[in-house]
């Protein structure tokens, strides 16, 4: 940028008498990355956290009516999903599911972490549940299975829940699967008369333990690219177990994913964001470094345009902190430090014209 546009907007500036110059950010501006932040959050389901961006907008601009509107709101959309877990939560208990009814009860924790209805009942109603895993071998079908560990091939729709299979699913020679003991119905834990003698005996020490549901609950997400859910759980994980060595793993993927989906859809702020946080962990994670470097610089050219366009627009101030943003992505960016001295000497001069 030369000095020409900068003293022409110097004078269109002198000439209005009146225009209007953003200062730095403060509370509307933090008010504005809150609100979009709940926004975001909302949108990508995560009630709890869009509701306490939400209160933190709210909190600061106290009297915005789109801000009380959108917290009510949330309000009613987190009491309607509590009570739908809370729910399914009684109907997996009443089939002896608990498995699947510690799940709901957490959710529903999730959501509202001081609803005492679904302590009491993961507390006090949710059984332990034992599991064995099963090797799939060839010419086996969930029936087969079933008919194995519960002398009952009915069963099998209990091993198809427990997994999270597709519909008529075909199995692959190799595959593990959970079988879990269902209280009330024989489990049988050796083979039975007319069962495969080479199968042998299940040892006692294959019993696996229970996954934890708010790992699951991150894997689901992250499948469903719900990266702001899937980080919530995994997060909990990790705050009740700093040395969780599965919920740190995943976590580093969670990170990855997010990086690289951002990236692809040139959301850089968030990409770099999901990635430093990623190195921090773990710098040598696949191909973070070349990633990294590709939001670093989409990130640049974002923010540097950005200033570009407050700058036209004579918002000064705001357009200096995005280029002072640049040169701390970019100490040795071209053009924006000389950016920022064009825009201080404007400033500076038309603050000596108001002191006339």
């Amino acid at each position: 940028m030369t000095a020409r546009p900068a003293l022409a907007l110097l004078a269109v500036l002198a000439l209005s008498g009146c225009a209007t110059l953003l200062g730095g950010p403060g509370r509307q501006t933090l008010a504005d990355i809150e609100r979009a932040k709940a926004e975001r959050l909302e949108r990508d389901g995560a009630l709890r956290a869009a509701l306490e961006a939400t209160t933190v907008a709210l909190t600061l601009e106290p009297d915005d009516p789109a801000l009380r509107e959108r917290k009510a709101r949330l309000e009613a959309r987190i009491e309607r999903a509590v009570a739908e877990q809370m729910q399914h939560a009684r109907a997996a208990l009443g089939r002896g599911a608990y498995l699947e009814a510690r799940r709901h009860f957490l959710m529903a924790l999730a959501l509202d972490p001081g609803h005492a209805p679904a302590f009491e009942g993961l507390r006090n109603e949710v059984k332990e549940v034992r599991f064995v895993t099963h090797i799939v071998r060839a010419g086996e079908s969930l029936g087969s299975i079933a008919q194995r560990y519960y002398g009952d091939r009915s069963r099998s729709e209990v091993i198809w829940e427990i997994n999270q299979l597709p519909r008529n699913p075909r199995l692959t020679v190799g595959a593990s699967l959970r079988v879990p003991e269902i209280p009330g119905v024989p489990f049988y834990l050796s083979p039975r008369e007319g069962a495969d003698p080479s199968r042998g005996t299940i040892p006692r020490d294959d019993l696996a333990p229970e996954i934890d549901p708010l790992v699951a609950e991150a894997r689901d997400a992250l499948e469903r690219k719900n990266f702001a859910e899937a980080l919530a759980s995994v997060d909990r994980v990790l705050a009740s177990n700093p040395y969780h060595s599965e919920g740190a793993e995943l976590k580093k993927t969670i990170l990855y994913s997010l990086g690289k989906t951002r990236l692809g859809e040139r959301r850089y702020d968030e990409s770099y964001q999901a990635l430093v946080q990623l190195a921090k962990l773990t710098p040598r994670y696949d191909d973070l470094t070349d990633l990294t470097r590709q939001a670093r610089a989409g990130l640049v050219q974002q923010r540097y345009n950005e200033g570009v366009r407050l700058y036209r627009e004579e918002k000064l101030e705001q357009a200096i902190d995005e280029w002072k943003a640049v040169l701390e992505l970019d100490p040795r960016h071209p053009s924006a430090r000389k950016n920022i001295e064009q825009a201080e000497l404007i400033l500076k001069k038309l603050d000596e014209r108001t002191k006339r």
